[in-house]
């Protein structure tokens, strides 16, 4: 049984019944680390004491935003993962730099046993578990939500209260969520019956988009092999651009989602995300790629895309296969240098401008006057061919029907006769 126990910790109410539970029925000693991804300075205000008053040995806080947003979040963005056609991976994508950071964390101090508050229902705790199997396989995992008779909020509150230990949280929850720089999910209480429209207030990022600007506003990014570098000409840090970004678009209300998913444990959810800026720049990203990439490599980054987004939602970051999938996805990325600008307009995003040095769109080839490069004589051959298939199996049909017709008449000639 683990003696030294590091907790993935977030200062809310599951992770604070957990420290004191874990001291209680492990003997342990535990260690609290938190990743900050951009969660925002209220939500980490005093998360190290917070950790120490539930009988944590320690707290520490890593700042992760710059690491989260360059290595993760943008090699997510060239790889145009979409879950499911609409979500884009905001939740997902944090895991494995999360789970990651308390490994290291554990390693460090020498600690043998690790610890999440991931509840059994949702997909978190394959995430995070599939981290530490591929990096810490030795070290013991426990999962309380799996374990203890704690039902519910009441029971959480009311486990801390008589232990006497603070909390901020109350028995009345309106949603769960879930925030870093890259967006905001929201889920629970009126969302979670699929008739029920989203309520007005659960918003928080976004503005309405009836209520957003009548003015649109243009917006410039700049890439670098895929990776955004500066936004309206200024150059920036990724962490810094996106959280920019998403003030700029949050304002015009883009970036909204509706969805009900289908959870990894086989479930279906209905969660409400806000993405503003991640939703301008995968606009703008696959503005560029129109101009950069040939249609043979489009369509093997759309097909590959689909895959990888489910490696991420399903958190297999630490992988061979999700590695080796990148390995395509970085060598596609080293056309994608240019400048796109993107029109905000009451909730939508839509690419305007395009511009490349490495662009294969050529106004001499596409146009409809004559050019060196084109000569529309050679077209019939080429439809003669690529049409040769549909055209072997007409005639080939055509062949059997005649037979069967010929047939058919020969037979009723004989009957004639036999008659």
């Amino acid at each position: 049984m683990a003696k030294r126990v590091v907790v993935a910790y977030s200062g809310g109410l599951d992770t604070s019944a957990v420290i004191p539970w874990l001291k209680e029925n492990y003997g342990c000693q535990v260690f609290a680390v938190v990743g900050d991804v951009g969660q925002g300075a209220e939500e980490l205000k005093g998360v190290e004491k917070k950790a120490i008053n539930s009988g944590a040995e320690d707290c520490v806080v890593v700042d992760l935003k710059r690491e989260f947003t360059e290595d993760f979040c943008f090699p997510m963005l060239i790889s145009g993962a979409i879950y499911e056609s609409r979500y884009l991976l905001g939740t997902s994508i944090a895991r494995p730099i999360l789970a990651r950071a308390q490994v290291d964390y554990a390693l460090q101090i020498k600690a043998d046993g690790l610890c999440h508050g991931c509840t059994g229902k949702g997909n978190d705790q394959v995430r995070f578990e599939s981290v530490y199997a591929a990096l810490a396989p030795n070290l013991e995992v426990i999962a309380p939500w799996r374990i203890w008779d704690l039902g519910g909020r009441e029971d959480l509150l009311k486990y801390l209260a008589d232990r006497k230990i603070p909390t901020t949280a109350s028995a009345r929850k309106i949603y769960s969520r879930d925030r870093n720089l890259w967006h905001i999910s929201h889920e629970g209480a009126a969302l979670e019956d699929p008739w029920n429209t989203v309520p007005d207030d659960i918003w928080m990022l976004t503005t309405h988009p009836w209520e957003a600007p009548n003015k649109s506003e243009d917006v410039s990014i700049t890439f670098e092999r895929g990776r955004p570098v500066k936004l309206n000409g200024k150059a920036m840090p990724g962490d810094e651009l996106v959280i920019k970004l998403n003030t700029i678009a949050g304002k015009h209300g883009v970036g909204r989602v509706d969805i009900v998913e289908n959870r990894l444990v086989g479930m279906k959810s209905r969660g409400c995300y806000e993405t503003p800026g991640g939703t301008v720049l995968m606009e703008a990203l696959r503005g560029l790629e129109q101009l950069v990439l040939d249609r043979e490599t489009t369509y093997l980054r759309e097909r590959l895309g689909l895959e990888f987004a489910r490696e991420i939602y399903n958190g297999q970051w630490y992988t061979p296969k999700r590695e080796a999938m990148w390995a395509a996805f970085d060598k596609i990325s080293q056309a994608m240098t240019g400048e796109i600008v993107v029109r905000l307009y009451k909730g939508t995003a839509t690419t305007v401008r395009r511009k490349s040095e490495n662009s294969l769109f050529s106004e001499a080839f596409a146009t409809f006057s004559r050019d060196a490069v084109y000569d529309q004589k050679d077209a019939g051959g080429f439809i003669r061919l690529y049409t040769l298939p549909a055209r072997i199996a007409a005639l080939k049909d055509a062949g059997v029907k005649k037979t069967k017709t010929t047939g058919s008449k020969v037979r009723s000639k004989v009957s004639s006769k036999k008659a």
